[in-house]
């Protein structure tokens, strides 16, 4: 059992014959992700990295039976990849673009609210199910199999996390980075879901940051849920100086409950084993998994 990615995700990548597409397709493949092939329009009927190139998402499920995409396509036009991977049948999409123009965020947004499909970011590091999947720019070595699931806003605290966890002797089920763009496909509390009814995972790390409600909604979530899984928590932006836009575009603190303390209170009282520093958070996992 895996969380939105396994050995049998039949992943495209949109955008692949881009310098950032094949630099991270390459590296998925190197992996061993099962990646079927790519989109890049104009180059259908091409082949690159040793995979078929198609000219739409739409020929890439039919031709390929792809039901995964990950999307390394520039701004101004990652919105409308976003909705094409959806129009085509898409079950997952990831997407890694960052500075997507908020307008065109909601309207993807609203537009695949009605199609059967997940997105994950955009502006995240993507999804890991070590040794199976590596559908991301997150670098595998870090990553071994085990029984804790990690549910990030930052790319970086991911690695960190699971590096940590793997020195502790444990591993990891999936990693989702969720990315840190005010309108996201996946909510931390949707992504910690996810985990929860995932029989495999243990334990789960939610790593936010300052800015928003999504830590306080999964926390909540969590205890409303009988804190079925222990949940270790960190909260970034602790330090940042009033009123001062971190580098997320969704760490911008708004209300008293967007602050790092109030976050970590909020997680506190739902049954949330929260560390002040992500240097703990190997440590605390150990602990609650005794």
């Amino acid at each position: 059992m895996s969380v939105l990615v396994n050995k049998d995700s039949k992943i495209i990548v949109q955008g692949f014959t881009g310098s950032e597409g094949t630099f991270h397709a390459s590296q998925m493949i190197e992996y061993g992700t099962n990646v079927v092939g790519g989109v890049t329009p104009g180059k259908g009927g091409t082949s690159h990295l040793d995979r078929p190139v198609f000219n739409t998402v739409k020929d890439a499920v039919e031709q390929a039976g792809a039901d995964t995409s990950i999307i390394f396509v520039p701004p101004a036009f990652a919105a409308d990849a976003i909705m094409e991977a959806a129009d085509a049948g898409i079950k997952v999409i990831i997407c890694i673009t960052e500075g997507i123009p908020v307008a065109d965020m909601i309207k993807a947004y609203d537009y695949i609210k009605a199609k059967d499909c997940r997105l994950v970011g955009p502006n995240c590091p993507g999804v890991i199910t070590p040794e199976e999947a590596k559908v991301g720019i997150m670098p595998g070595f870090v990553f071994k199999k085990g029984k804790v699931g990690i549910v990030s806003k930052s790319g970086t605290l991911t690695y960190e996390a699971a590096d940590q966890v793997v020195r502790q002797g444990f591993g990891i089920t999936t990693a989702i980075g969720i990315g840190g763009d005010p309108i996201i496909g996946t909510t931390t509390k949707e992504a910690v879901e996810l985990l929860m009814n995932d029989p495999e995972t243990e334990c789960i790390i939610m790593i936010g940051e300052i800015g928003g409600q999504l830590e306080a909604d999964a926390a909540k979530w969590i205890k409303a849920d009988g804190n079925r899984k222990p949940v270790v928590g960190f909260i970034a932006g602790e330090t940042a100086p009033k009123g001062r836009t971190m580098g997320h575009a969704g760490a911008i603190v708004g209300g008293a409950d967007d602050t790092a303390e109030a976050k970590k209170r909020i997680m506190r009282e739902n049954g949330i084993h929260v560390v002040d520093s992500p240097a703990e958070i190997g440590k605390k996992v150990k602990e609650v998994l005794g």
